[in-house]
C-alpha cells in the first residue's frame, strides 16, 4: 500500500510541474506513474510498477508528443529570427567563408553572412535565400532563379588570381 501512495504523490507532482510550466514534458511520466499505481494497487512487484513506469512514460514521450506539439503550436506566432528563414536577400558585400567576410541585406537591414557551401563565394548583388541562422550570422545559399552571377568556387579564384 505504501507503494501506492509513492506513486500517487510522484503522479501529483508531475501533474503540478506540468501545469507550473505548460513544456508537454511531465505529463507523459505522470501518465507511467498512474500506470504504476494501477498496478501498485492490484499488488504488482515494485520491479514490474518500475519497468510499467519507464514503459508507459517513454511510448508515450516517443508516440504522442509530437502529434501535441503539432497540436498546440498551431498558433505560435514565429520570432523574427524565425521569420527570416526562408526569405531572400541582397548580397551587399561579397561573402567568403575563407576570409571570413560577406554581407547580406534583408527587410532592410545589414547581417552578416555566410555561405552555406564551405567553399566558394557568392558575389555582391547576388539574390540569397536564407538557410540558417549562426549566432548573428544568416547562413545562406544563392538563389538559383534570381541568380545572375555564378557563384566561383575559391579554387577558381585563387587561380585566377595568381
Amino acid at each position: 500500500m505504501t507503494e501506492v501512495f509513492a506513486w500517487l504523490a510522484l503522479l501529483i507532482l508531475l501533474v503540478l510541474i506540468e501545469l507550473a510550466t505548460m513544456g508537454l514534458t511531465t505529463i507523459w511520466f505522470a501518465a507511467g506513474a498512474l500506470v504504476a499505481t494501477i498496478a501498485a494497487a492490484c499488488g504488482a512487484p515494485v520491479l514490474v510498477q518500475v519497468i510499467l513506469f519507464l514503459v508507459v512514460s517513454v511510448l508515450m514521450l516517443v508516440f504522442t508528443r509530437p502529434v501535441a506539439m503539432r497540436y498546440f503550436n498551431v498558433g505560435r506566432t514565429k520570432t523574427n529570427v524565425d521569420s527570416m528563414l526562408g526569405e531572400r536577400g541582397i548580397v551587399t558585400g561579397r561573402i567568403d567563408n575563407l576570409h571570413s567576410c560577406g554581407q547580406v541585406t534583408l527587410k532592410g537591414m545589414e547581417w552578416s553572412a555566410r555561405s552555406q557551401e564551405t567553399e566558394g563565394t557568392i558575389e555582391e548583388g547576388t539574390v540569397v535565400i536564407v538557410k540558417k541562422i549562426d549566432g548573428v550570422k544568416l547562413i545562406v545559399v544563392p538563389d538559383e532563379i534570381e541568380t545572375e552571377e555564378p557563384v566561383t568556387n575559391s579554387r577558381e579564384t585563387a587561380d585566377n588570381m595568381r
